[in-house]
């Protein structure tokens, strides 16, 4: 059974009924699928941890014993009530079919009705047997978990910051999550940095400027603002941009992204103008920082959707060169760049 709507996933994270038997919880973002999983956990056992309520396992035990998943799952818990079998599986595919099967026997009932089967998987393909049966199967949920968008991350800060009598103003608040990554894990790692960074309980609301020592000069920094330089037909200061961030340690490949995420956001703001939203209504619902608005505005009415779709197979070009051994990154992301800074000065940029 697939679980798609945020209210469904948390509500099934909280109380996982009697009807389910097994969840299987995969995606790109293998932060956002340990935390679920965690969660998830906590609530099938009170002793997730303890080895006489749970079992843990991960594709090398079911590599070397593949029989060892359906005896943990055939086992009674030591105390008695609901026993927690948990799997985290890699990318090797003998483990997964092992999984699958493992699956298939428990959903059956051939093995202890009261046990509880948790796996946990990075980005599964369609033709995955185990996340189709997990899918069609009632008594097993399939949760997907994606990088986190603009509004998961706005809510995620806000929310852990206020657990701490923490705020941010909403300009601040717009500036410290550009510069968060998008994998819950490392997005998380940055939260708990602020929280001590302005003081647990301290009530502190924070506006940009009580930032600027926190968040410095980040490469992550350069990055963004490369892009934006690129997209808005400014080669020189995109290259200047590129050259800072390499200074400050991070790469080509990193910048490829960068100029992907920037995509991404002019895609979104794009769809919300065919929409019938105006450019201003498009570009702050876009979470584009504040400073940021009159740029990302005239990038744009320029840059359309047919535009952006023509510019797509460069930057996926560009991230699949950054990918092989050896390659020229920083060299890479400047073509691409000067490509990208080509296209905008055609569209009049």
């Amino acid at each position: 059974m697939i679980l798609r709507r945020r209210p469904d996933i948390e509500r099934f994270l909280k109380a996982p009924g009697a009807e389910f038997r097994a969840a299987l919880i995969h995606g790109r973002d293998l932060g956002v699928v340990r935390e679920r999983a965690a969660e998830l956990a906590g609530k099938v056992t009170a002793r997730p941890d303890d080895p006489f309520d749970a079992a843990f396992l991960t594709d090398a035990d079911l590599d070397a014993q593949p029989a060892r998943l359906e005896e943990e799952l055939a086992a009674f818990s030591m105390m008695g009530g609901r026993r927690l079998v948990r799997v985290r599986l890699g990318e090797a595919a003998r483990p997964e079919r092992t999984a699958a099967e493992a699956l298939g026997a428990h959903l059956e009932g051939r093995l202890n009705p009261d046990a509880f089967l948790l796996i946990e998987a990075g980005d599964l393909g369609r033709d995955s047997a185990l996340k189709r049966l997990a899918e069609k199967a009632d008594g097993c949920a399939s949760i997907a978990c994606y990088e986190d968008d603009i509004g998961d991350l706005v809510r995620f800060a806000r929310e852990a910051l206020a657990a701490e009598g923490l705020g941010l103003t909403a300009e601040a608040q717009q500036l410290f999550v550009s510069r968060l990554p998008h994998e819950r894990g490392v997005a998380r790692q940055e939260i708990e940095r602020l929280i001590l960074f302005l003081g647990p309980g301290s009530g502190a609301t924070a506006g940009p400027k009580d930032l600027e020592d926190f968040l410095g000069v980040e490469p992550e920094a350069s990055l963004a603002e490369a892009a934006s330089e690129a997209f808005g037909g400014r080669l020189g200061p995109a290259q200047a941009s590129l050259r800072r961030a390499a200074r400050e340690g991070m790469g080509g490949a990193a910048a490829v992204r960068a100029m992907s995420s920037h995509l991404a956001r002019l895609r979104r703001i794009a769809v919300a103008c065919h929409a019938g939203a105006s450019i201003q209504e498009a570009v702050k619902g876009a979470q584009v920082f504040w400073k940021a608005e009159r740029e990302v505005s005239r990038q744009a009415r320029a840059w359309t959707l047919g535009e952006l779709d023509a510019a797509q197979p460069d930057l996926l070009a560009a991230d699949i060169a950054c990918k092989q051994a050896g390659a020229p990154d920083e060299l890479i992301a400047e073509r691409l760049a000067l490509s990208l800074a080509g296209r905008a000065r055609r569209l009049g940029l």
